[in-house]
């Protein structure tokens, strides 16, 4: 295809040549010949830069929560679906609340998150195409080894009471993301509605940021593993608190919807979220470790 319209538009190039030539033959001033020949030359520059562009293949943009980035899962996966289908991904990396108005706005063509209501209600809303699960980790509750709370055990209900009653320092990411959500809902269930104690810090951050905060105070944080495992200034930190149910953290990827945006890339963001939820796209996932140990877990229903 390339090579016919290569050749196709030098026969153009030619025959607009002979076109000038003959003009300047019938008497047309210079200046008005090389005006013409410049128009045409420049649209033919313009048919090639097109080409050139569709060649290269479509890109789009992808808010996505801070956790797939700052583990660097999407270094590990982007350039596979890259390498499958030609299509360049730009990552927006925010709080899942962010991330999940980016896309309410039109701002982003397909979104990457773990906040299952909040997915589900954008999908209800008409703001987003079918929500589909890609692959799930967990959340573990982290503090200083010492463990000065009393928290470590399997119940993160129980550790978050002894951690508020001891006024221990805890780091919240403050930022509305899925992790930040899920934090809330674990402060409800252990009956506070909206904690305050004197220890807790709220810093409107990402996960790694928290986590280089609660490493230099020495105070607990709720984090996803992957960011965990990924995460190098652990200082005394370590987990305390893991394997409760309750900690299940699921992802979902969601297609922007072009009725409500129609400056959405439909093809290629619905090419990646088909991607990402294939054999193809979750043996990528799977396959992503540190140190040996799997960061997240693909569970696509298809």
């Amino acid at each position: 295809m390339m090579k016919r319209q290569e050749k196709s538009q030098s026969s153009e190039i030619h025959a607009w040549s002979k076109m000038d030539v003959n003009a300047l033959a019938k008497g047309w001033p210079v200046a008005a010949a090389a005006r013409v020949w410049l128009r045409r030359w420049l649209v033919c520059s313009l048919l090639a830069g097109s080409t050139w562009a569709a060649a290269q293949g479509a890109s789009i943009v992808m808010a996505s929560t801070t956790s797939t980035e700052q583990s660097g899962l999407f270094a590990h996966l982007l350039p596979e679906f890259k390498k499958a289908t030609g299509i360049d991904v730009k990552v927006v990396a925010l709080g899942t609340g962010q991330a999940i108005d980016m896309g309410r706005r039109g701002d982003a063509d397909v979104l990457f998150v773990h906040d299952q209501v909040a997915e589900e209600k954008l999908v209800a809303e008409g703001f987003a195409l079918s929500r589909q699960s890609v692959m799930y980790n967990d959340f573990v509750l982290i503090g200083p080894a010492a463990d000065p709370a009393g928290v470590k055990g399997p119940d993160l209900v129980q550790g978050l009471k002894k951690l508020q009653a001891s006024n221990a320092g805890f780091v919240s990411r403050g930022d509305k993301s899925g992790t930040h959500a899920a934090e809330l809902r674990y402060w409800k269930q252990a009956g506070l509605e909206a904690p305050s104690f004197a220890g807790y810090k709220a810093c409107g951050c990402g996960m790694g940021p928290a986590l280089n905060m609660a490493a230099s105070l020495g105070a607990y944080v709720l984090a996803d593993r992957g960011t965990w495992l990924a995460f190098k200034n652990r200082a005394d930190l370590t987990v305390l608190v893991e394997g409760d149910a309750r900690l299940f953290n699921q992802y979902g990827v969601m297609v922007v919807n072009p009725a409500r945006h129609p400056q959405v890339k439909l093809a290629p963001a619905q090419k990646f979220a088909d991607w990402v939820t294939s054999p193809a796209g979750q043996a990528v996932i799977a396959s992503y470790k540190i140190g040996g140990q799997q960061l997240f877990f693909p569970n696509a229903r298809r």
